[in-house]
Order: structure tokens, then sequence, then C-alpha cells
């Protein structure tokens, strides 16, 4: 035999259970129909119905009219939801009558909307195909893409630095100027844009403000040095060596494994007239160079001899 305390609970569990569901069931019922988006018959729908405050759920199908049924609840105000295999869930609630029938009830059941197609992936591969035709020389047609994509999407805001691009490499440095400004404009804070548009304004002659633009690099996000070997270059050309060799030293502190650097500050250091300081720059560059360096190899070692001679 159990003992007192445990069937005095068992049977105390047993007596709510059956008041709760005393309370959901009577002699009503809701009716009513499942239809889809056209308004078609919608079989399968499951359609759950709970009594507000009562745990119970009754279930119930639609038929092949999308005619259901829920039987023999008791009267008060019901919750129900709609279920179906690939719609979204349709929720409601419904006031049943004493003794009776509520009114009809149709649910439309609507199919999810399809997740927005993210856009990037049809933008960059647009991008990768303009980067492939301008890379097989045709300049113009990637342009073309480029601009297409612009028009379409206004707010991307990388479109007139590759168009910039284009015209530079038609060597139209006007049209890549004014392309690149527009660049800079939308993302100023871009290394890409500013290195890019020292470049263009240095073909243009416009060294100060190409300097100009060089110095507002952050250069700890600087991956490609040469546009500053060029700025260091056009410093030599313009007779100033010693400024050179201050700014290759100062790259060097970014790109000390650079070779090129060796070679150019060599170079401005001779220029300078720091013939010992050249000579070890130079005697570095041969000893570091890369083999697609062999012409300015060739050029280091023809200074060095021409040192020795002196």
């Amino acid at each position: 035999m159990k003992p007192f305390r445990i069937a005095l609970i068992l049977a105390f569990a047993t007596l709510i259970a059956s008041s709760a569901l005393a309370q959901t069931r009577g002699t009503s019922r809701i009716a009513g129909k499942a239809v889809d988006e056209k308004g078609q018959p919608l079989a399968d729908v499951v359609v759950k119905a709970q009594k507000i405050g009562m745990t119970d759920v009754i279930d119930g199908k639609s038929n092949g009219k999308g005619e259901w049924m829920i039987r023999n609840i008791a009267g008060g105000e019901w919750r129900l939801e709609f279920s179906k295999e690939g719609y979204a869930t349709q929720e409601g609630k419904v006031t049943v009558p004493d003794d009776g029938a509520s009114p009809g009830v149709t649910v439309t059941m609507v199919k999810p909307a399809a997740p927005a197609e993210d856009p990037t992936v049809a933008i960059n591969a647009e991008i990768k195909r303009a980067h492939a035709i301008g890379q097989s020389g045709d300049t113009a047609g990637a342009r073309k893409i480029y601009e297409d994509l612009a028009a379409k999407h206004p707010t991307v805001y990388q479109f007139p630095f590759f168009i910039a691009t284009t015209y530079a490499a038609e060597k139209n440095f006007e049209k890549a100027l004014e392309y690149i400004k527009q660049a800079g404009e939308k993302d100023p804070t871009s290394v890409d844009v500013k290195l890019l548009q020292a470049e263009i304004m240095m073909e243009l002659g416009q060294k100060a403000e190409a300097k100009a633009m060089l110095d507002s690099i952050d250069m700890t996000k600087v991956k490609d040095p040469y546009p500053f070997i060029n700025s260091a270059i056009n410093m030599v050309n313009d007779g100033k060596p010693a400024e050179a060799v201050d700014a290759l030293t100062k790259l060097l502190v970014h790109f000390p494994t650079n070779a090129s650097i060796y070679y150019y500050r060599g170079r401005a250091n001779i220029a300078a007239s720091k013939v010992d300081e050249g000579k070890a720059d130079l005697e570095k560059f041969i000893g570091m160079a890369p083999p697609e360096s062999a012409k300015e190899v060739a050029e280091a070692k023809k200074i060095l001899e021409q040192i020795g001679k002196k």
C-alpha cells in the first residue's frame, strides 16, 4: 500500500487535471475554412485551439474542401493557431458562445516571403568581370561596367575609384583625377584612394599636391611603397636629393626588405654628394635585389664602377 501522503497528492493531481479538462469541454464548436492566397481551399491545415487561461490544446485539421471544425468545447474565449508546411503560421482569437457555434472563421494561409537577395553577390561578380576585361586591355569596356553599376547602385561608393583606374590606365589623367576626387569625397579615409590620387597628381605635374597627399597617409596602413618612391625620385629630379634621402630613410622603417628603396636612396645619396652612403646603399641593393630588378642591378653596378674609377 502506498503511503497515505503520496496517495493524497496523486488523487489531488488527478482532481486538478479532471477539473481543467472539464473547463475546456462542452457542447459548443468552432468551424471555419482554410484557403490559400488565391482563395482556393487548402487541405491539411492543422488547427490548434486553446481556451484562454487553460493549458489543454485541442487539434483539428482541414479537409479537402478546406473546411475544419473543433467540436465539443466550452464557451468562452479561445486562441487559434493554423499551421501548414510551406506556409506562415497564422494566429487569432474567437469568442465561443455557450451551447452554440462561433461565427465561421476563415483563415488565409500565406507563403512566407522569400528572403531578399543580397545585391553584393551580383555586384562583386560584375566587378570581377570588369577587372578581367580591364586586364585584357579593354579599359573602356571595364569602365562601362563600372558606370552601369554606379548608376544602378548609387550608394556603393567604390565605383568612382574603379573608373579612375581605367582612365589612369589610358593615361587620361585629367579624367582620372576627376573621378579619384569623387572617390575621395565618398571615402576620405581610404589609403588606396589617396595613393592613386597622389600618383595621378604626380603624372599631371602637381608635385607639391601629391607630396601633401602622401604626407597625410598613415604609413602603418600602406602596403605599396612605390608612390612614395616616385615622390622621392621627383625630389631628386627637382634638385632636392637630401630631401629624397630623408623620405626614403623614413620609408625603409616600414619596408626594410624592399630592395628598390636602397637603390633609389643610393642614387639620392650620390646626388647629395654622400658617396660613401650611396655606395653602401647600392651594394646592399645588389645583394638583395630580386630577379625582376636586373636592369636596376646593372645600372647600380655601372654607378659603383664609375665611383671606383674616381
